[in-house]
């Protein structure tokens, strides 16, 4: 598929019928080679902003991937997530989700409303997906940053220019509501989408990811209305995904720089290249417990600065190799140089071509740095391990929480080789694996802090950074300990929101105030959205 000409196109047509009344259209296209309302597949529109939902690249990377301790870097940028200090202009990345959110939003409502004008009968299944797709969209926003706009959002066509940023209580039930409403509307009988990215139309799997999602959502709730999460839960009780081949991921295309994978081109940067690692926190967890994956994830530089630089040398996977790097640490010569970190390897090589971290492990090459790779946006994983907790709090699930558990282990390995074959697990040894690491179900809070653990491992290993950072504020587990470095502005404590995008202060101002006053401590990192209790 020509991503690069579809992006064009949806690109430039949304902007035009945006920018334009319905009489100026009618004007401009009178050639009937031209693009118009009528003659436009909206389904260009949906895969559009399913790419762009997906591709996060450093709007991941530079906050939620290290403040989990899933990834450390020495290097500047990664000082933002990897110490907790606002670093240059790269204080504009905590904004971006909310930024590109909404441009992804308003994809799809664009494409709504073509598909409705074009055809209803015929796209109900668009439409459907369609609502689907912004929930997935408005629920990382929210989850983000806390009140923002939902009932008003996308709707500049309709004139609504400054839209009310509504309370997260009130955008989780509406978004509860609007899922239950559209999987009720999907109908396997009718056609599916053309573009569609996730599932290439399959409209069976659309109906599961619906239901894994409003799992999802209803497990956020657990602090702060467990009733509510509970009645949610149970709707979607055998609804979900089956195994991983129901795993929602967008492949992207190598060839086009504008949907080349964004992480790994972002990675396969010099200097991150030279300095983002595996954390120490990830790699000490898969060591402790004898888990496969540390054999697969990994890999540790050839010797030497040239021979670490050089992208087309595989490293040593060895199991026995593999050292993350501590968070907190940096190369400036200090008393937070890593070279003064407990336990410091050493470099590797000598004089000009000395690699001070040349003995630690960084994210195999050849299975997380493909610019044609997978991205991973909800798994049977992460649903079997939130049945698993919902199981322990004692709501009707069927099945045990220990076979879910299992379940979603399971999935977690068997999901790496649709990363790469090379980070394939041979089934005994998952198996192997499982039967010597149960859940202890005995215990509720042991129970929540194993389910937990493993949801941040495999959302790390997926590189669905921005999950595991979400999951980690709900559940509190793993329990982190925060870097304390010197100027940092959290107290040392790990950011539980991002700041609102800066332009809203000018472009949406009353609602922007009237949104930062009702937050307890105001538009700051260390403030908690509502459900995060």
């Amino acid at each position: 598929m020509n991503w690069k000409r579809i992006g064009a196109i949806g690109i430039s047509f949304l902007v035009l019928i945006i920018g334009c009344s319905k009489s100026k259209l009618d004007e401009i296209n009178t050639d009937p080679t031209k693009l118009t309302e009528e003659n436009y597949d909206p389904n260009s529109l949906l895969s559009q902003a399913q790419l762009k939902y997906a591709n996060l690249g450093y709007y991941q990377l530079l906050y939620q991937s290290t403040m989990m301790q899933l990834l450390a870097s020495t290097y500047n940028y990664y000082n933002n997530g990897d110490k907790y200090i606002n670093v240059g202009s790269f204080t504009d990345y905590q904004g971006r989700i909310f930024d590109e959110g909404y441009k992804d939003a308003s994809y799809i409502r664009e494409m709504q409303r073509l598909a409705k004008l074009k055809d209803p009968s015929a796209n109900q299944n668009l439409v459907a997906i369609g609502d689907i797709m912004f929930v997935l969209i408005l629920q990382r926003i929210t989850d983000t940053y806390g009140d923002v706009p939902y009932t008003q959002a996308a709707k500049a066509i309709e004139g609504i220019k400054y839209p009310v940023y509504d309370r997260q209580e009130a955008i989780y039930n509406q978004m509860l509501n609007d899922l239950e409403t559209a999987i009720a509307q999907l109908d396997s009988s009718k056609p599916g989408p053309t573009a569609d990215l996730f599932y290439k139309g399959d409209i069976n799997k659309w109906r599961k990811l619906g239901y894994s999602l409003m799992l999802r959502i209803a497990m956020r709730l657990t602090k702060a209305d467990p009733a509510k999460a509970k009645i949610w839960v149970e709707k979607a009780a055998g609804k979900t995904f089956s195994n991983i081949d129901d795993n929602a991921i967008v492949i992207t295309d190598a060839s086009s720089f504008d949907s080349q994978n964004g992480s790994s081109l972002a990675l396969r940067t010099y200097s991150d290249y030279l300095e983002v690692r595996w954390s120490k926190t990830l790699i000490d967890q898969l060591r402790n417990t004898n888990d496969p994956r540390l054999g697969v994830i990994g890999e540790v530089p050839n010797d030497g600065l040239a021979k670490s630089a050089d992208q087309n040398l595989t490293g040593n996977t060895d199991v026995n190799v593999q050292l993350g790097l501590p968070n907190g640490y940096d190369l400036q010569g200090g008393a937070t140089d890593i070279s003064r970190a407990p336990g410091y390897p050493g470099g590797t090589g000598s004089g000009s071509d000395f690699a001070p971290l040349g003995k630690y492990s960084r994210p195999r090459t050849n299975v997380y740095l493909k610019l044609g790779g997978p991205i991973f946006i909800l798994s049977y994983a992460e649903t079997e391990f939130l049945w698993a907790e919902a199981k322990i709090r004692g709501w009707n699930v069927e099945g045990s929480a220990k076979t879910h558990y299992a379940n979603g282990l399971t999935g977690a390995i068997q999901s790496l080789a649709q990363l790469d074959p090379l980070a394939a697990v041979d089934a005994n040894r998952i198996n192997s694996f499982i039967n010597q690491n149960p859940l202890d179900d005995s215990n509720a809070e042991r129970a929540i802090t194993a389910i937990n653990t493993q949801y941040w491992i495999n959302a790390g290993t997926t590189f669905n950074f921005i999950e595991a950072w979400l999951n980690w504020k709900r559940s509190d587990y793993p329990k982190l300990v925060p870097v304390n470095y010197r100027g940092n502005i959290t107290n040392g404590t790990i950011p539980r929101r991002m700041i609102y995008l800066s332009t809203e202060i000018l472009n949406n101002p009353q609602n922007y105030r009237e949104a930062v006053s009702r937050i307890q401590g105001g538009d700051v990192l260390t403030a908690r959205v509502w459900w995060d209790r």
